[in-house]
């Protein structure tokens, strides 16, 4: 009798254990998610500001002096549509937008880099500097072609 016995109180045994076991699951994973930890966002008090303002919209980005990207927006993600993306006002929209979103950066010194002719290049300037970051120096970057594409072959009629 003994020996029938002995099998049937591990089964009662493994029963319990496994509910026990799906119990504790559950309790861990809302443990889990209550320990998330912030992370530390490192000071950067100079950076540079990236413009690209072309006919059809205006970019702007902000990177550390290693290159790497703090912030960027365009008149597109601030919200305009159309002709409208490549006005000085769109421009100053979207230097606020980047400056929002840098800062807890510190940033407080700004080399500009403008590249571009278009509409927005002077309105993300003077947005930058009115938002409260200092323009260092203005760089521009425009790519200017020395001599150009050979051009099409003479039509012959």
């Amino acid at each position: 009798m003994t020996e029938s016995n002995l099998p049937v109180v591990e089964e009662a045994k493994a029963s319990t254990s496994a509910t026990d076991t799906a119990k504790t699951d559950k309790s861990d994973k809302k443990k889990v998610t209550k320990n998330k930890k912030k992370k530390a966002v490192r000071q950067v008090p100079r950076a540079h500001a990236y413009i690209q303002a072309t006919y059809n919209n205006t970019i702007i980005t902000l990177a550390d002096p290693n290159g790497n990207v703090l912030g960027w927006a365009s008149s597109g993600k601030v919200g305009f549509k159309g002709p409208k993306k490549a006005t000085p006002y769109a421009a100053s929209q979207v230097a606020k937008d980047v400056i929002d979103k840098i800062v807890d950066y510190g940033v407080k010194e700004v080399t500009v880099f403008v590249k571009g002719i278009g509409g927005g290049r002077e309105g993300a300037i003077r947005a930058l500097h009115i938002n409260g970051l200092n323009v260092v120096s203005i760089n521009d970057v425009t790519p200017i072609p020395h001599n150009g594409c050979r051009p099409p072959k003479r039509r012959r009629v």
